[in-house]
Formats: C-alpha cells, sequence, structure tokens
C-alpha cells in the first residue's frame, strides 16, 4: 500500500507537521506498506528553498499558490499511490479558512482519509462547508476526541460512519533511568512547573506567572519552565512582545527568578526527557474551544502529573483521575491545585501512574495500526461517484498571462485595433469594441492578479469610452489616429458592448472614482435602451445591464430596462424554434453564444425561469452545433450556419470563442453542472491549438492572439479583438477555478449537487 501524506513538513515548526512525522514512520514500519510512500509538503514560504525537506516530501505547495494545489493533484494521480491521508487545520492552507484544499481534493481520484485537527463548535458558513465538503470528498474522516464526534454530526451533518476516532499518538519512549535535563539547570534542587509548545496568547501562560506567587510563598523552590519558541506567525506579526509581556508580569509580580525560558524546538527524545523530568505539566489554554491538544496527548504519554483549563480535550483525556482540572483564567484556584499536589506526593504519583498506563494504549505503533485499518477499509470501499473526479482544467498547459501585446497595442488614447502580425497597425486607428473589451479585460486582471500593470492601463479605455460618447447618450465607434471622429453613430453592438464594460466596471471597480465615472456614462447612455433593435446589441446591453444591477438590485427603473430588453430576446426564440432547430435566428452567424449568456444575465437578476429554460435550450443547441468532435468548431463567418445547410467550417474568429467560454461560465455559476466546465476549457483550449487544424492561434513568442482560423492555417495578424479575446477568455478559465468551491458559500441550495456531478 503506497500512501500520500499532504501536511506542513518538518523542519517547519508546526505541530502538524510533527504529528504527520510521527503517523507517516507509525504507518511506514509496517511491511504491507510501500518504502515510496511520500509526503507532499505545504509551504507557508514562497521560497522553495526556504525548508530542507527531508528525502520522503517529494512535491512542495506554496500555502497562497493556486497553481501549485492543481499540479500536486496531478502528481499524485499519476503517482501509483494507493490512498492519500490530508491533515487538515485551517490555517496551513491558502484561500479563505484553506479554501485551496478543496479544489486538490476535486481533483484527487485517490481514496482520502482525513485527519481533523480542529473541529469548530461556531463555525463561520465557509469553514462550516469546507469541513462537509472534505467529509464528502474522504472515504473516512478521523477525530481524536468524542466531542468532536457530536459536533460533526450536529452541527456539520456529517453521517456518524464516515467519522472514525482514533486518538492522538505519543512517542514510543520510556523515562530515561538517567536523565540529563534533571540534573541540569533550572531542574537540579527545584520543582519544576513545565508547558511546552509554540508560545501565542491563546495558551494562557500569563495566568501560571500570576499563581506563581502564591506557589513560590509555599514551596520557595519552585520554577516554571516554559519550552518551546514563539509560533512563527506571531513572530512575523508582533515578534516576542508576548513573551517579553510575561517577563513584565513576572518581574511585576517579584517572580522572575521563578520563570524560565527555554527557547527552543526539542525533538521527540529531548521533549520526553523533560517531561519526564518536570514535576507537574500545565495546559492553562484560555477556553474551551481546544479539541485535540498534542501537546497534552505527549504528557499523557510521557506519565506527567497534568493541571490543565478544561478545554475540551481535556476533559477527556484527563478523567478517571488522569489529570486535574482548573477554572479557565483562575489563577488563584491554579496555585491552590499545584500546592495541594506538590504536598501530597502520594496523589501526585497516582496521576503519574495513571497517565502513564493510559498513554501506553496511545503510542504511535499502536495509534499506526488504527490507521492502517482505515486506509485498506477506504481503498477497498472506493466511493467511485466521490472518489473518481479527474481534473478538468490542466493548468500546466495555460500559458502565463501577459499583457506586453495589449501594451504594444495601447497608446494614451485607447487601444489599436488592428496589427500586422504583431505589429500595431496605426492607419486603422481605434474602435469602440475594442476599448470596450479592454476595459473588461483590465478590471478582470486586476481582480485575478491585482495587476498594476491592468489597472494602469484601465483609465485609458474608460477616457476613450468617455470621449467617445455624445451628448445625448449614444456612442460613436471609430476613431482614426489623429483622434478625428469617422462616424457620427456607431453600431449597436458596440454600443452593447460598451454598456457591457460600463456595467462590469460599475460592479468591479477598485476605487469608487472609476465607478462613479462609470455610473454618469451608463446613466446616461440609459434612453437609447429601448431604440435597440438588433438581437445582439440587445445581448450586450442586458449583460451591461445585469452587471449594473448586481451592484444596484433596487433601481427600479433599470430593472424595468432589463426585463423589456429581454422581450424581444425571448419572442425571436419563440418565434423561430421549429423541430430540431433552437435558435434565436434562422442562422447562426456570430458572437452566437451572446444570446444565450444575455438570458442567463436575466435569469440572475429576475429568476425568470422562461429566460433560464430557453438560454440552457439554446446553449444545449449551439453545444451540439459547435463541440461534437470534442474540440470546439466555431460557426465560420465565411457563409454563417443556415438552417437545413452545411456549417461554413472557416474563418473561425476568437469572438466567437471568447462568447463560448463566457457562456459556459455563467451556465455552471447558475447550475453547478459540471460538464460546463467542460465544455468551458474545450472552448478555450481553441487557442491553444486543439481545433480543426490542430494548429494554436495563441502566439508565445509576441504574446498576442491570431485573427482567426482559416483553411490553411492562422490568420498571422494579431489586433486588438482576438488579443483581449483570448485574454478575457484565459482570466475566465482562473476564475472558474476559484468559483469551484467558493461559490458554496454564497449558494446552500445548490451545495449538494457539486459532489455528485
Amino acid at each position: 500500500m503506497k500512501i500520500a501524506y499532504i501536511s506542513t513538513s518538518l523542519p517547519q515548526e508546526c505541530g502538524i507537521a510533527t504529528f504527520n512525522a510521527n503517523l507517516a514512520m507509525a504507518i511506514n514500519q509496517h511491511n504491507n506498506i510501500s518504502k515510496d510512500s511520500f509526503v507532499i509538503a505545504l509551504s507557508d514560504a514562497e521560497d522553495l528553498k526556504t525548508y530542507h525537506y527531508p528525502n520522503e516530501v517529494k512535491y512542495i505547495i506554496r500555502q497562497n499558490n493556486q497553481k501549485d494545489y492543481l499540479r500536486a493533484a496531478n502528481y499524485i494521480n499519476t503517482s501509483q499511490v494507493d490512498a492519500c491521508v490530508i491533515e487538515h487545520e485551517f490555517g496551513i492552507y491558502g484561500g479563505e479558512s484553506g479554501l485551496y484544499l478543496l479544489t486538490l481534493m476535486a481533483r484527487l481520484n485517490k481514496p482520502i482519509v482525513t485527519i481533523l485537527h480542529t473541529v469548530l463548535k461556531q463555525p463561520n458558513y465557509i469553514q462550516q462547508t469546507i469541513i462537509q465538503q472534505i467529509a464528502k470528498r474522504s472515504a473516512n474522516i478521523v477525530v481524536m476526541s468524542q466531542k468532536a464526534i457530536g459536533f460533526l454530526t450536529s452541527i456539520y451533518h456529517i453521517p456518524k460512519e464516515k467519522i472514525k476516532y482514533i486518538e492522538h499518538g505519543v512517542p514510543d519512549l520510556e523515562p530515561p533511568s538517567h536523565n540529563p535535563i534533571k540534573a541540569a539547570y533550572p531542574f537540579i534542587d527545584n520543582k519544576v512547573l513545565l508547558t511546552f509548545g509554540l508560545i501565542s496568547r491563546g495558551k494562557g501562560l500569563e495566568t501560571v506567572v500570576e499563581a506563581l506567587p502564591k506557589i513560590v510563598a509555599k514551596h520557595p523552590n519552585v520554577v516554571y519552565v516554559v519550552l518551546g519558541n514563539t509560533h512563527p506567525g506571531v513572530v512575523k506579526s508582533a515578534g516576542e512582545e508576548y513573551r517579553d509581556n510575561l517577563k513584565r508580569l513576572a518581574k511585576k509580580l517579584e517572580v522572575e527568578k521563578h520563570l524560565v525560558f527555554v527557547n527552543k524546538f526539542v525533538d521527540e527524545n529531548e521533549l520526553h526527557q523533560y517531561l519526564s523530568a518536570a514535576d507537574v505539566y500545565i495546559t492553562p489554554y484560555l477556553n474551551e474551544a481546544q479539541i485535540t491538544s498534542g501537546t497534552l496527548s505527549y504528557a499523557i504519554g510521557a506519565g506527567a502529573a497534568v493541571i490543565s483549563t478544561p478545554y475540551w480535550h481535556a476533559q477527556e483525556l484527563l478523567a478517571q483521575k488522569r489529570g486535574v482540572l482548573f477554572d479557565f483564567k483562575n489563577s488563584d484556584q491554579l496555585a491552590l491545585r499545584v500546592n495541594e499536589l506538590l504536598e501530597q506526593p502520594e496523589k501526585l504519583g497516582e496521576l503519574k501512574y495513571n497517565a502513564y498506563q493510559y498513554g501506553l494504549s496511545l503510542r504511535w505503533p499502536n495509534i499506526g495500526k488504527k490507521y492502517i485499518k482505515v486506509l485498506q477499509s477506504a481503498i477497498l470501499a472506493k466511493e467511485k461517484s466521490i472518489l473518481e473526479n479527474k481534473s478538468i482544467i490542466d493548468v500546466d498547459s495555460i500559458p502565463t498571462f501577459n499583457l506586453s501585446h495589449i501594451r504594444r497595442l495601447t497608446d494614451d488614447t485607447g487601444i489599436v485595433q488592428h496589427a500586422k502580425y504583431g505589429i500595431p497597425n496605426l492607419k486603422e486607428g481605434y474602435c469602440l469594441d475594442d476599448n470596450a473589451r479592454a476595459l473588461i479585460m483590465a478590471l478582470m486582471a486586476f481582480e485575478q492578479y491585482k495587476s498594476k500593470e491592468a489597472l494602469d492601463l484601465l483609465p485609458i479605455y474608460l477616457s476613450y469610452i468617455q470621449y467617445m460618447q455624445k451628448e445625448d447618450g449614444n456612442f460613436r465607434n471609430f476613431l482614426s489616429f489623429s483622434r478625428n471622429y469617422l462616424d457620427e453613430v456607431g453600431s449597436e453592438d458596440s454600443f452593447g458592448r460598451t454598456i457591457w464594460s460600463l456595467g462590469y466596471l460599475i460592479n468591479h471597480a477598485p476605487n469608487n472614482s472609476y465607478k462613479e465615472f462609470a455610473d454618469e456614462l451608463f446613466l446616461k447612455s440609459v434612453p437609447h435602451f429601448a431604440k435597440l433593435k438588433h438581437l445582439r446589441g440587445v445581448a450586450n446591453t442586458m449583460i451591461g445591464v445585469h452587471h449594473y444591477l448586481k451592484v444596484n438590485p433596487h433601481d427600479e427603473r433599470i430593472v424595468n430596462e432589463l426585463n423589456q430588453l429581454a422581450v424581444p430576446l425571448i419572442d425571436a426564440y419563440l418565434d423561430t424554434k421549429a423541430g430540431d432547430w433552437h435558435w434565436f435566428e434562422q442562422k447562426l452567424t456570430y458572437d452566437n453564444a451572446i444570446l444565450p449568456l444575455a438570458l442567463l444575465c436575466h435569469y440572475e437578476i429576475n429568476h425568470n425561469n422562461q429566460s433560464l429554460n430557453i438560454a440552457l435550450e439554446a446553449l444545449d443547441f449551439l453545444t451540439n452545433k459547435t463541440l461534437a468532435f470534442g474540440f470546439l468548431n466555431p460557426v465560420g463567418n465565411d457563409g454563417w450556419l443556415e438552417k437545413n445547410h452545411p456549417m461554413a467550417l472557416y474563418d473561425q474568429q476568437a469572438i466567437e470563442t471568447m462568447a463560448m467560454v463566457l457562456v459556459y461560465f455563467k451556465a455552471y455559476e447558475i447550475t453547478k453542472n459540471v460538464k460546463y466546465m467542460h465544455h468551458l476549457y474545450q472552448s478555450y483550449l481553441w487557442f491553444l491549438g486543439e481545433n480543426s487544424l490542430n494548429l494554436p492561434l495563441y502566439d508565445h513568442e509576441t504574446k498576442g492572439c491570431a485573427d482567426g482560423l482559416q483553411p490553411h492555417g492562422v490568420n498571422r495578424n494579431q489586433g486588438a479583438e482576438s488579443t483581449l479575446a483570448y485574454l478575457i477568455s484565459h482570466l475566465v478559465v482562473f476564475k472558474a477555478l476559484e468559483i469551484e468551491y467558493r461559490y458554496l458559500a454564497g449558494n446552500n441550495q445548490l451545495q449538494a449537487d457539486i459532489l455528485e456531478k
């Protein structure tokens, strides 16, 4: 049995890393476990060389790099692994509350056993959703306390049969016959109270310091030893502030000589020596919300006499006279408990004996056997509907996002419409359509990558739109390179695309001034909505209005405008649909997917089921015409596709592909049907060579996109329209990856459908 462990890994100072190292060692020592088992390490550093990982670490996931999660899943899927063990703690994975882990799990096609180190009693919505989705993706989830089982069944509604209870393992070590720690300062000739672990404010160490005066008054040779480094995350944000505060508190209480910090991360052998040398071990956590404590388990395993606050794990582990409890933040009660034990050696000995005996069952060899049984069961049980989820999108095949060709095409006026090969063709000037698309692309790039480069381009495109708007709110389209208007009124298509871009800016504005500027231009154009006659002008406008209403849902005038715009689209479909022809017109021409996309946007605003049904029916029709061969074969503009006639194959245009990517994205957003994710990615791959000629249109050298696919090759010119179509499609693909699970937090009704499909 070959196992992949997904966890933080030593030498990173992390309790999860230590736990996973011990678990892997306990499992891997058995004969039926492959020596080729390995670790996928979660790193909190961007530099892959920050930690010198051991040989068993075969892949590193940088915590906040989403691509790493996808690549790790592919690595595991191709490595002949039989099962995966995932250590889960919200803080070690990237995204909101560790959301990126779900991206990895969704693409694993191996049985998964997930160990939950934290189970919250009062999770927020995204935390609850993450745990529920982890449970659905996992053959079993393992918890280390009975309290956690109750939480998972009652709060997270996870079936009890899916949950396995295996206590926290402890080192397989005996108390040393000669303990060098006992003979060294500060242990020699002293009574020692000990706490160990990564130091942070939530550990409640100040409670022990506050108890020291009353303890020292009766036992002057008592020393409180705090063993461990400050938590790395705390050091980054606050340095050693907490440790320094504890020192100041001890000095104020005149017990500074009785407080000793041993500031180091110790291995298990040395830790066992410290625990064996201590008279009393204390865990003074500040509240009950601690479902698992590895430090407490280690103390019990070492046979220490433990005094603890009554957090959840302590209540269970210290039952039956295996330890003593005191109230949260109650230093007086703690002092009383310590003094009682130090004055009653027989009671102290009884606690140590009981802890040691119980700890025998917690030793790692025993715990390892229990995990092996769970893993074997998971492999045999393989729930195919959950586990056989292959990666839809191959991130490694997607070129890195690059704006260099867009920068070449853009000057201080706007984006030039055409290019000769990769060189801007200034003779052709500018058009409104392309600047509107460029505005959308820049906003998406800033939203996706926080690209300052894109943000700097944004005002250029917005100012072009403002320059082309007439006093009556309508827009011109074409402008010469010398900034002379070339038309009096632009096309309805250019009008609609401009409204789309303004609505998108209003919905996704990076600052309020841009939003206010876009609001002014948008509202000035509203009187022209009712004058639109052509379906694509109507559809583009509807998409922009839908974005506007995302921010202004109570603007009844604009809601009514959207409803009125939907009427000609719905009527056109109902009038034209006949037999197996499910479309809005008697032929498929250009930018076809914009029409169902507009009705999906209409549905998203007012939940008009007629719009949804027509949109999905028309989209299925379009899919059957263009994706029948496993790759996108968009309708060519050299003849289109007339009803009852063969489809023109060429020239295939990039904007047609972009429209397909956009409509599948919206269909996936609304329905959560994974087939649309497949279609979205299939459509995008048209740019990269999965097309009827097997020729890429994206140019890795110029970072531009060819203007079309022709019978004998690609149109090597790389104008704004095609390059923007490619870049927007690229951004949508990555947006689809992000929302795949984030959407769960915003749509309770559709949660359960994601993994079922």
